[in-house]
């Protein structure tokens, strides 16, 4: 019995030897375009599609053909070649760096021969995605087509438009694989572009090259991986994107290793599998994920000593570190032959420097409450004033909604009275309903108050709103009637007059300034003359003359002759220095007219009238 299990132990091992009988067979197709004729040449496909193919050698693929600068016939070529070798595949890639374009929803690749003088010879001179796809579909098991095109499109400021409303997208557009087990791989997300990176390979080649041929790592997380490391490479500006669907099987690019495991082996292949992959990644962190997992067990003693192994070498480099930078500063001080003076002095610097920088960083703080301080009081005045708005606007609402509905009940009194004594059939009947009788809500003096209110806001009244309807009110909406063109009965402050004077939006009522005085807006200010300069007769400032010699006694006769002769003529007509504006802005009066009328104040005049001989 012992002979026939030593038997059966040898066999398994010659068998597991030999490999498996039916492995699979995977194959790719790298290809870079980087010397575009019609566009600035890119730096790094090139260097990309010669990294990922040499990745996927390594990775242990049966067929790897890198094709680099290829023109439109050459690619063709290539995908048609490549077809033929997958239907006997069970794995398919291709890879592609270099230029792609959308165009109405549809991803094209761009040859090194492409001019694309219009959107119409994107059909002509570039390859459609699909004839990828179709390319990759004959295999058995896996088909995957990785674009690293999104980059910026060359062509689309000198591209002509046949047809206006056809789109030209930004970076490439999303696709839906309609065959199984088919992924296509974004180096960015639709609707985005990808960068050419510094370096030299581009941020999403180089992700590729160090996830997917970690052995046993499902694609689906392997590219989840590459996804986050291009996102922390771009700053968060580009995140790759994959599209399409596998089975609920991990799909690895690269299996695990078989190992030789013997009668001994631990037979929970799962726990197996989570240490092989934790030593081959060989951080603190994989071997603490593994024991947080399996808190005991024989691989837990294992992944103990590989953790004690880290720790030990971390201890080793961190003293080694120390000792180094120990030794470092003892030659730098002998070789600078430093004195105990000079680092006492270095020191007391050191110690001012820290001083003024606490006691700037303290001055910062006092600053930033003082402004914080002040911050709030500006909240809290911009709070009250908003406040006070609303109450105003809200007092100023219920007024109008009172004035309305008053108005309302006005009118329907006034209807209601007139189909009463419609029979009479007379207008000094139907006039016979006053708004005093039929306004109960609001008393004479408020009807008066608002009147006078509007007539003050429309430039025909300079006396206050007392809510007493005197003369001054009286002649105040007369002015109003004759700028206005209406004919109210200005012996009663009626709701039809508020009406009307509510209804004109500005002044009304001419603007009249004496002399001395200017027009500012709906309000007269002093003339303000700068020194040796005075107000003349056309309310201008003129410069004041000098005065002239003391006439002599024979000039003194000649100067009383020449006012005789000036005084026996007739006078002319002389500028009156007076001011009237009205809605279409003020004017000076004119020469030999004057001003009429009304009633006048230092802050402007209302009810004058112009008149000329």
């Amino acid at each position: 019995m012992g002979a026939f299990r030593f038997f059966l132990f040898s066999l398994t091992v010659l068998c597991l030897g030999c490999g498996p009988a039916h492995a699979e067979k995977r194959v790719a197709l790298v290809m870079g375009n980087s010397a575009y004729k019609s566009a600035p040449r890119l730096t790094n496909p090139v260097n990309d599609a010669s990294a990922v193919g040499g990745m996927l050698k390594k990775a242990g693929f049966d067929l790897v053909d890198i094709k680099l600068d290829l023109n439109a016939a050459e690619m063709r070529r290539a995908l048609r070649d490549f077809g033929g070798k997958a239907r006997e595949a069970d794995v398919a890639v291709i890879y592609y760096a270099g230029h792609g374009i959308e165009l109405d929803g549809n991803n094209y690749l761009v040859p090194t021969d492409a001019a694309l003088e219009t959107d119409t010879d994107v059909f002509d001179e570039t390859l459609p995605l699909d004839r990828a796809l179709f390319a990759v579909e004959p295999a058995k098991q896996l088909r995957l087509v990785i674009l690293d095109a999104c980059r910026d499109n060359p062509f689309a400021k000198t591209m002509k438009r046949t047809i206006a409303a056809r789109a030209i997208g930004r970076g490439l557009a999303k696709v839906e694989p309609t065959s199984p087990n088919t992924m296509v791989a974004f180096a960015a997300k639709a609707g985005s572009t990808a960068s050419d990176g510094n370096s030299k390979n581009s941020p999403f080649a180089a992700a590729l090259v160090e996830r997917l041929p970690t052995p046993g790592l499902d694609l689906r997380k392997a590219f989840g991986f590459v996804r986050d490391d291009v996102l922390k490479d771009t700053g968060y500006k580009q995140e790759p994107y994959v599209y399409g669907s596998l089975g609920g099987d991990d799909v690895p690019l690269v299996a695990t290793k078989q190992v030789v495991a013997g009668p001994q082996a631990n037979p929970d292949s799962e726990i197996r599998r989570d240490y092989e992959l934790a030593l081959q990644l060989g951080t603190r962190d994989g071997w603490t994920a593994f024991l947080n997992r399996f808190p005991s067990g024989f691989y837990t003693d294992l992944a103990k000593g590989q953790l004690n192994k880290i720790a030990a070498e971390e201890t080793r480099a961190t003293t080694a570190d120390k000792a180094r930078q120990a030794e470092e500063e003892k030659a730098r001080l002998a070789a600078e032959r430093a004195t105990k003076a000079e680092q006492e002095k270095a020191a007391a610097a050191a110690k001012a420097a820290e001083d003024k920088r606490l006691a700037a960083e303290k001055a910062k703080q006092v600053e930033e409450a003082k402004a914080a301080a002040a911050e709030q009081r500006r909240k809290e005045a911009e709070a009250a004033v908003a406040k006070a708005m609303a109450e105003k606007q809200a007092a100023e609402k219920a007024l109008a909604e009172k004035l309305a509905s008053d108005k309302a009940a006005a009118e329907l009194a006034a209807k209601q009275a007139a189909e009463k004594q419609a029979s009479a059939n007379t207008e000094q009947k139907v006039a016979a309903v006053a708004p005093s009788s039929t306004l109960p809500a609001m008393s004479p003096q408020e009807t008066t108050k608002l009147v006078q209110s509007e007539l003050r806001r429309v430039g025909c009244l300079t006396a206050s709103a007392d809510g007493d309807w005197n003369a001054s009110s009286q002649r105040s909406l007369a002015l109003f009637n004759k700028y206005a063109g209406t004919k109210f009965d200005a012996k009663l402050a009626s709701f039809d007059a508020l009406d009307a004077i509510k209804a004109k939006p500005g002044r009304v009522c001419p603007l009249i300034c004496d002399r001395g005085f200017k027009a500012d807006g709906d309000t007269c200010t002093k003339i303000a003359c700068r020194a040796g300069y005075r107000v003349n007769d056309d309310n201008e400032c003129e410069k004041v003359q000098d005065k002239k010699p003391v006439a002599t006694r024979e000039d003194a006769k000649k100067r009383d002759t020449e006012r005789k002769q000036t005084e026996a003529k007739p006078s002319k007509p002389q500028a009156s220095g007076q001011l009237i504006c009205g809605n279409a802005g003020c004017r000076p009066v004119k020469s030999g007219c004057r001003v009429e009328g009304g009633s006048s104040s230092g802050a402007g005049s209302v009810g004058y009238r112009e008149v000329c001989p």
